[in-house]
């Protein structure tokens, strides 16, 4: 089925943890719809100024937005990204962490340690609204829009561990709030993907792959450009839709 088209030539977006996955989904397609986009990846990540190249390459308007979400940092990220761009329409906060490469089960409480909880909440809920807030008088000035990458975990409970369950589940609930907070003027949103094929740290087994598209009544995992569809759904169109949540998983979570 062909993708939705947008006219974004002379808008600009910012998307973290573009380097891979669901962020590099997201920013090529809003680069192949014309808008101009700041790459954010973790200082030294060589796959970040390849991403940049690789959408330059295509005639579309790419630049380098390096910088750690969740180090302290985001603020000074975030002006020089929209320095770079002139302007700024969008902001997409996709970057994130499981914390750990391999699911901790509910009962491990001894894994679920404090720096297991501070680097999932700082990277997850806490550099997520420090972003925002470095964004806001930008996006105020074009009547832009945000999205937040959540998860079915913040929904359902399950997930990698219940620190980032908790996280996510703190991600629905700021995004209610910024909406509340920011509008008229800014949009916020939040997608919740479920099972995706993408270079997460999650170390899935063959056994749990093939569990998880057997338990979809769309009979596949999400792949990145699925989540990407969504964001620019949510991030371009739909002008009376704040405050929202959307699920985008196939119908697992059910």
């Amino acid at each position: 089925m062909p993708r939705p088209r947008y006219d974004l030539a002379g808008r600009a977006a910012l998307v973290t943890g573009a380097a891979s996955g669901i962020g590099l989904a997201a920013a090529q397609e809003l680069a192949a719809n014309g808008c101009a986009v700041a790459v954010n990846f973790l200082p030294g990540d060589p796959r970040g100024p390849e991403a940049v190249a690789a959408i330059r390459a295509t005639g579309a308007t790419a630049v380098e937005a390096p910088g750690a979400i969740g180090s302290g940092e985001e603020a000074a990220m975030v002006q020089a990204a929209v320095a770079a761009l002139g302007r700024l329409d969008l902001l997409v906060n996709n970057a994130g962490t499981p914390g750990a490469s391999r699911t901790i089960p509910g009962n491990a409480l001894d894994e679920i340690t404090d720096d297991l909880w501070d680097r999932i909440l700082d990277t997850n809920l806490v550099g997520l609204f420090r972003a925002t807030r470095a964004a806001v008088p930008a996006l105020r000035e074009t009547r832009g829009a945000v999205v937040n990458i959540a998860s079915v975990a913040g929904l359902s409970g399950r997930g990698s561990s219940m620190a980032y369950a908790s996280s996510k589940a703190g991600v629905i609930a700021l995004t209610k709030h910024l909406a509340r907070g920011l509008g008229p003027e800014v949009r916020v949103n939040a997608v919740a993907p479920g099972a995706v094929d993408s270079t997460w740290q999650i170390e899935w087994t063959d056994a749990q792959r093939a569990q998880s598209i057997q338990n979809c009544p769309m009979g596949r995992r999400c792949v990145p450009e699925d989540i990407a569809e969504a964001i620019l759904f949510l991030g371009c169109a739909g002008s009376m839709i704040t405050g929202q949540t959307l699920v985008v998983d196939g119908g697992l979570i059910l």
